[in-house]
């Protein structure tokens, strides 16, 4: 079976041969159906069918909206459904929309396809779908590949929404409508656009009708006042004749439509602009973009990449899931026949409150509540059944079952909290709760034919526009002073500000955030990325509680320095990590998108039970995790104790060479020689004999050319006896007598020498001080004694291959990753912190050859490349596969010392530690011993 073969089947409209022949579905199973909609008799008939799945054809194209119409009618016989609406010209299949666990979306979404179209993503679908001859495949798995398959339309309708949303607020600001004016518009705008297509209110599309049918462009500006004045205001108070446009407007309430709006009289194109976007189906969004879906109109570059800033629900998911929803829903599945247990179940989840204390628009509070109603939905459909098992509930076919469950719903928008330091998402992410709420109001619908009423607005989420930091959580969440935050989850994205980059503002912040942990142990939290400041705070909020918290960050604080200074925070708190995602790429929806390397981590109290600890690993920084179970996770998240290595001044491992930083010259620059000078330089006999190539990290990485006048252990006389060198030498000499450092001034006498000489005798390698994150290896070289290091180079005196190849290996990288410190997100290297104290095996001399060979083939590779610089050969973007292959053959070697093989990095942390953990102990344990002696 060829692609052609099945789009050629598609364009036939031959879909029975299509879905039973070629894709292996099974025969029809129901007879045609025969629908009148709006006056228009449409018939469909049945393809295909797989466990209750139907595929059903109705050979017309009619509008998007009798198209929807045609859905809810098919639909009550078909949960599962698939419908092609079809012409000789083009096609639109509906596809299942139900992505997320119980999402309550359950609108169907459009893919298009134009019959000839040989470059559409079609046949990749099909084939997702593919069943073998054999293949007995559980309905719940065929929906989750074709969930999968086609989640990237509801992507692409993301990003549509998005745009338009961004015509309507360009058009506002050439009308002169302020950015606060223009959001609160938008926001209310974005409620009646939901309202029209999710039958929240009858008849269907009554605020596109009122549109088209009552405003002009010239009075649009009051007319919209009018309408919002009318959703305020409830029904009995108001004025307006029965035959008025205003009198089917329900009231709202909930202060959406309350707040004063300044409105000018908009840009004649604005009522086009506001038309287009009624005719855009918005109960196809995922609700998570509700809310993300206005950042992207705050600014004209946010507003021309068309939706950078969408955090995915994928990426959200990583987090709710180990946090609460996982060990919720496999109590669900344990207690399936149980009542009892269910209904203990039930009165849990129904004490939550939940806190996003960095909320942006409002994203993982959807997400969690909508999650959270579909559980809870779960959990009465299946008391429902067991009811009617025992004889409690009587009726007929479950299908046409009606029970009024609605007083039975106990997660409630009122037990969702959020901050937000800004005003304009404060109020998206209320509004947008309120639309998620009405999706699975209408998901119960399904279910048992009534749900509540929301309108007017009664129960809303409690958004706090404020500083997070400088807010009291327990008061957001209506704690009493001395109450335990037993049913309380934080969850949340806190700012991606590097400790760098704090203003004066977030530094204060920070002492405030961490004053009481060094008031009560005087212990001092370093220098830490901003986002520790929701650490700090929420880990006051959960101590000694059965509450919990887990926090996207920045991947830092969880490496090196940073690390180091949180764990004193969670042990003085009684805080234990319960999973981890390790590092990887937190990317948005839109193309083009902006993405940072970060790390999710989630901690409750020790008196907390923890199902079970989990870290997930990324083989690919922007791949699927591995889930490994961790006896105990570590806040550099590894498997181990919370066991960081110490700094010392050799290698904890003996035969291992010496490192250093290489030579500093501090010398004004007259040591130095640029490109312009190095032909005087030449030209002079008695300096030309001393200059030397001298390399740094830049000119390592990036294969340029640099000079210095290396004079250690000559006469300073003799040396000026050349003119050019007196004149630089005394250059030298008065730059250090002018350092405000007395070394430095003291070795204005020796202005011959660099001031600290470290250059080596032999042979040596070097690897750059700094290097870019992004990078799988940090590539290292050798160089001669006659080529001078720098101090930006980490310098070991080892001409040795086996050193090279253990240094460059994935296992030596994972350490760095996780151990070294940083200068901004930039790996920062120091011997004493990351090298000296790293648990080197020593190989036999077999194993040395093997580390050797590969080791010559990695060099050999790169020297095939001529030309290329090592920061070209080591782009990860760009990186040769050649290389890449003998770098995993040299691995190979490494991990097997460790008993490893195709370990991931969590796993070969885990097995590292163990190895350190072993070299140290007894060194530790000698060190408190004579210092107990000592004390004595």
């Amino acid at each position: 079976m060829t692609d052609n073969r099945l789009l050629d089947l598609v364009d036939a409209r031959d879909f029975r041969t299509l879905f039973i022949d070629e894709l292996g579905w099974n025969n029809p199973d129901q007879p045609d159906l025969i629908l009148e909609v709006d006056s228009a008799t449409f018939t469909l008939n049945q393809v295909a069918s797989y466990k209750g799945l139907r595929i059903w054809h109705c050979p017309t194209l009619p509008p998007r909206k009798i198209q929807r119409q045609i859905d809810v009618l098919v639909g009550k016989d078909n949960h599962e459904r698939l419908i092609i609406f079809s012409t000789d010209e083009r096609h639109e299949w509906r596809w299942p929309r139900r992505a997320q666990l119980g999402s309550a979306n359950a609108k169907l979404l459009v893919h298009e396809h134009v019959v000839g179209d040989r470059h559409t993503h079609l046949t990749q679908r099909l084939r997702a779908i593919e069943l073998d001859f054999d293949e007995d495949l559980p309905l719940v798995a065929l929906l989750d590949r074709m969930r999968d398959a086609f989640d990237t339309e509801s992507e692409t309708a993301s990003v549509q929404a998005a745009r338009l949303m961004g015509t309507l607020f360009a058009e506002l600001e050439k009308s002169g409508v302020d950015e606060h004016d223009a959001t609160l518009l938008l926001a209310r705008l974005l409620f009646l656009f939901f309202g029209d297509d999710a039958d929240m209110w009858t008849p269907e599309q009554l605020f596109e009708n009122y549109l088209r049918e009552h405003t002009t462009a010239e009075t649009l500006h009051t007319d919209l006042q009018t309408l919002f004045a009318t959703l305020d205001t409830p029904e009995h108070l108001r004025s307006h004749q029965v035959d008025s446009p205003y009198s089917r407007f329900r009231y709202i309430n909930g202060g959406l439509y309350k707040d004063e709006l300044k409105l000018r009289p908009f840009a004649v194109t604005f009522r086009d602009s506001l038309i287009e976007a009624c005719e855009f189906d918005w109960a196809i969004i995922s609700p998570a973009v509700f809310g993300s879906m206005f950042q992207t109109v705050k600014n004209k570059e946010a507003r021309r990449l068309g939706g950078e800033h969408y955090t995915t629900e994928e990426n959200i998911l990583k987090t709710i899931r180990p946090l609460f929803l996982d060990e919720y829903a496999g109590r669900l599945e344990k207690f399936w026949n149980d009542k009892a247990q269910l209904t203990k179940l039930h009165n849990e989840i129904g004490r939550l409150r939940f806190l996003d204390p960095a909320c942006g628009c409002g994203n993982f509070l959807i997400v969690a509540y909508r999650e959270l109603r579909a559980l809870e939905l779960d959990i009465l459909k299946r008391r429902r059944d067991l009811d009617i098992l025992d004889g409690v509930a009587t009726g007929g076919d479950r299908a046409q079952l009606t029970l009024d469950v609605t007083g039975d719903i106990k997660v409630t928008l009122d037990h969702f909290f959020g901050i937000e330091v800004e005003g304009w998402p404060a109020r998206i992410a209320e509004t947008a709760m309120l639309l998620v709420d009405h999706l699975a109001n209408q998901r119960m619908t399904q279910e048992f034919g009534v749900a509540p009423d929301r309108l007017p607005i009664k129960l809303a989420p409690s958004i706090v526009h404020g500083n997070a930091i400088r807010t009291d959580w327990r008061e957001v969440l209506g704690l009493a002073s001395s109450e335990l935050a037993d049913d309380i989850v934080i969850l949340g994205n806190p700012p991606f500000i590097g400790m760098a980059w704090m203003n004066k503002d977030q530094q204060e912040d920070n002492r405030i955030a961490f004053a009481p942990l060094e008031k009560a142990t005087g212990l001092r939290t370093g220098r830490l990325d901003y986002v520790a400041c929701w650490y700090a705070k929420a880990a006051q909020v959960i101590s000694g509680s059965q509450g919990r918290v887990a926090f996207v960050s920045t991947n830092s604080i969880t490496q090196g320095e940073q690390a180091r200074a949180m764990v004193p925070l969670l042990s003085r708190y009684g805080l234990k990590v319960d999973f981890g995602h390790r590092t990887f790429k937190w990317t948005s929806e839109a193309t083009n998108a902006a993405a940072v390397h970060v790390v999710i981590v989630g901690f409750s109290s020790v008196k907390r039970t923890t199902p079970q600890r989990v870290i997930y690993d990324y083989p690919e920084l922007a791949g699927k995790p591995v889930a490994i179970r961790a006896a105990q996770i570590n806040f550099y998240l590894v498997d181990g104790p919370d066991l960081a290595p110490i700094k010392v001044s050799s290698p904890v491992v003996t035969g291992m060479p010496m490192a250093s930083k290489g030579s500093q010259p501090t010398d004004g620059g007259h040591l130095m020689v640029t490109a312009v000078d190095v032909e005087e330089v030449k030209s002079d006999p008695i300096a030309r004999k001393y200059l030397r190539r001298f390399v740094q990290s830049n000119e390592m990485l990036y294969n340029k050319d640099r000079w210095c006048l290396w004079l250690a252990g000559e006469n300073l006389e003799e040396l000026k006896k050349s003119p050019l060198l007196e004149k630089r030498l005394e250059g030298v000499a008065k730059s250090r007598r002018e350092s405000p450092t007395l070394s430095v001034q003291r070795q204005a006498e020796t202005p011959h020498e660099f001031t600290q000489n470290r250059q080596p005798s032999k042979r040596y390698f070097a690897l750059p001080e700094v290097s870019g994150e992004n990078r799988e290896w940090i590539p290292g070289n050798f160089y001669e004694p006659s080529v001078i290091a720098g101090n930006k180079l980490i310098v070991w005196d080892t001409d040795q291959l086996w050193h090279f190849g253990y240094l460059q290996s994935s296992l030596y990288m994972g350490w760095i990753r996780t151990y070294c410190g940083r200068l901004k997100s930039d790996y920062s290297l120091s011997p004493g912190l990351v090298y000296f104290p790293f648990p080197f095996i020593i190989p036999s001399d077999s194993q040395k050859s093997k580390i050797d060979a590969a080791a010559s083939a990695i060099l050999r590779e790169r020297d095939s490349y001529q030309g290329a610089s090592l920061a070209e050969l080591y782009d990860p973007a760009r990186m040769p596969s050649t290389l890449r292959k003998k770098h995993h053959a040299l691995d190979e070697i490494i991990d097997g010392f460790y008993g490893l093989k195709s370990p991931t990095e969590a796993q070969r942390m885990k097995s590292v530690l163990r190895r350190y953990e072993q070299l140290v102990s007894p060194l530790t344990s000698t060190a408190m011993r004579r210092g107990r002696a000592g004390r004595k």
